[in-house]
């Protein structure tokens, strides 16, 4: 298997178990906010939105696992390192989601731009992402 086939799998992986894990890390950080939500909603505001976000995350995960690992990137704490870039590269994204996303239209959500635990629960999130993808692809 080449190296980016081995990084878009690890990448899906990690983005299925940022997804299940995400309920805890929205308890943990006392947050309704939820990037599988995000992006489920803005495709669909029916019963089948966590499915949807999943597979967009999933389809996100396999694309920056695949350039990840054709980098070169292996283990864990480049694995972090570079989600966490994403992090901050992504978030001033948050000032165009708050007046276009439907949960923030209808107040389900607060403001995200300046909100420390939405942002703190996407760090963990792709901390957790980042750990995975960069364990599953270590020369160890």
């Amino acid at each position: 298997m080449s190296r980016g086939t081995s990084g878009a799998l690890a990448g899906a992986f990690a983005a299925f178990v940022w997804g299940a894990a995400e309920p805890l890390l929205q308890r943990a950080f006392r947050t309704p906010y939820s990037d599988i939500r995000l992006l489920g909603r803005t495709l669909t505001d029916g019963p089948h939105w966590r499915a949807a976000g999943l597979a967009v995350h999933a389809v996100n995960g396999a694309a920056f696992g695949w350039v990840f690992a054709r980098l070169g990137g292996r283990g864990w704490r480049q694995g972090i390192a570079a989600a966490e870039l994403e992090t901050i590269a992504l978030w001033p994204a948050m000032a165009v989601v708050d007046r276009v996303h439907p949960d923030r239209r209808d107040g389900t959500w607060p403001p995200l731009l300046t909100n420390r635990r939405a942002f703190a629960l996407t760090a963990a999130g792709h901390a957790l992402f980042g750990l995975l993808l960069g364990g599953f692809l270590s020369d160890d």
